[in-house]
């Protein structure tokens, strides 16, 4: 039974790779320096942060001097709203929603990522007499999407391309 067992996983393990799996590993961004405009609210720009800082080659900088290129967040916005209600006129689902726009740049004219708009939307069921639970259940909800978020805008910065010098 042993040797089965053992036989099972070897053969997991070499055909693993072949089915085009691997481990997510460092992102390649465009730049080297990136600069962050100081935002009032820890939201999403501290998550990025942290990301760009612990998953990719690029140093996040104080000085925008120094930076190669410039993120900015010109929205994020969570919303609520209702899906649907029963009979007796009460919410029975909600929708939640959250959106970020940003862009990145040079701080020269050039646009490494023009301004961009990412939502994400989840559904969530309403109970009158678990409203401390449906409380706690929304905000997990705005959790994950925050980190959906931080990924889909890595990716899409991943993505974008050095702009080009502009012709003299």
């Amino acid at each position: 039974m042993r040797i089965l067992v053992s036989l099972a996983a070897f053969a997991l393990a070499a055909f693993l790779p072949a089915c085009g799996f691997q481990l997510r590993g460092t992102a390649a961004l465009p730049f080297d320096t990136l600069y962050m405009p100081p935002i009032t609210t820890a939201g999403i720009a501290l998550d990025l942060k942290r990301s760009i800082q612990s998953g990719t080659r690029t140093t996040v900088v104080d000085d925008v001097k120094k930076a190669e290129a410039v993120l900015e967040f010109s929205q994020e916005a969570r919303e609520k709203h209702i899906l649907s209600l029963a009979a007796t006129g009460r919410v029975r689902e909600f929708q939640l929603r959250y959106r970020v726009a940003f862009r990145v740049h040079d701080g020269k004219g050039g646009e490494f990522l023009p301004l961009s708009t990412v939502e994400l939307t989840r559904e969530v069921t309403f109970n009158d007499t678990e409203v401390l639970a449906k409380e706690t259940e929304e905000q997990l909800l705005y959790r994950d999407m925050q980190f959906d978020m931080v990924q889909q805008i890595m990716r899409r910065i991943a993505a974008s391309q050095r702009p080009k010098p502009a012709a003299q």
